[in-house]
């Protein structure tokens, strides 16, 4: 039986070069101007998948 990857954590969840899943943090598509710069600035940078959901990300992205 073929491994199939789930499209919707494919588009969601890239695999860093040391094995980490990294995923986008919410909030930081639009209405920007009523955010303040603090707020923008901890929405900077990506979010790392913690070691006990790594697995079951790993297990919906087979192929990665």
């Amino acid at each position: 039986m073929t491994l199939k990857t789930r499209k919707w954590v494919a588009k969601r969840v890239k695999k860093t070069w040391t094995g980490k899943f990294k995923l986008a943090k919410a909030w930081k598509k639009h209405l920007l101007s009523d955010k303040t710069k603090k707020a923008k600035g901890r929405n900077k940078y990506g979010l790392i998948v913690s070691a006990t959901e790594k697995k079951k990300v790993a297990r919906q992205l087979p192929h990665a």
